[in-house]
């Protein structure tokens, strides 16, 4: 198959057609999304319900009521998500951080992007993906989120990368775009790779002789 040069919106676009509406995130709330960036790290998406139906029946995510939860109170509540002495310590960090702000996610989201990358890399149990997951889905800034599955689709689309901030700082660009379109970008990427899983499977898709062309 001949070799096409795409963009990251014509990639986009190609996915939306291909899969259709991802339905990404499910949740009902935002807080119930801060929630759960922290519980899927190192699980699978299965655990993380269990661990949410938990805490729903706990607080019904309400965000003063997931603050006053202990880390100890926590712990039986998102066991189901493994790693629950790290996974409590950053929940109770992450509520009590949003605390301090009222709890005002438009007003926080509404801030400096960089800067509120960098306070949220401060806060413990949360790295480049969670930060940049709830800044995408929780405080409405437009990123683009350089996960497992966007690195191996690159890499197949002539843009190896070997890691999260490599990849990251070349797809600039879709911080400019709308949030809903950035927000699906991310999640038609991951439904692409959970039935796209090997080169093969790659090389016998749609996308196959495709190469992304990125800004340098």
């Amino acid at each position: 198959m001949p070799s096409a040069e795409i963009t990251p919106w014509a990639l986009y676009h190609r996915l939306a057609a291909l899969l259709g509406p991802s339905g990404w995130w499910p949740a009902d709330s935002k807080f119930e999304i801060a929630v759960g960036a922290i519980l899927v790290q190192n699980t699978n998406w299965r655990n993380v319900d269990r661990s949410l139906a938990n805490l729903k029946a706990a607080t019904g995510f309400a965000p003063a009521k997931l603050a006053a939860l202990s880390q100890l109170e926590l712990i039986p509540l998102i066991r189901p998500s493994g790693f629950y002495q790290n996974k409590s310590r950053a929940l109770v960090q992450l509520f009590a951080w949003l605390k301090a702000r009222d709890f005002a996610l438009a007003q926080i989201g509404a801030g400096d992007p960089a800067a509120l990358r960098k306070e949220l890399l401060a806060l413990p149990g949360i790295g480049e993906e969670t930060a940049d997951a709830l800044r995408l889905y929780v405080f409405d800034q437009p990123t683009f989120i350089a996960d497992n599955y966007a690195r191996r689709l690159f890499t197949w689309l002539k843009v190896p990368t070997k890691t999260y901030a490599q990849l990251q700082r070349r797809l600039p660009g879709v911080a400019s775009w709308a949030l809903a379109d950035a927000q699906e970008f991310h999640g038609l990427i991951d439904n692409f790779g959970k039935t796209v899983k090997t080169k093969e499977n790659f090389d016998d898709s749609p996308l196959a002789g495709a190469t992304l062309v990125l800004a340098d």
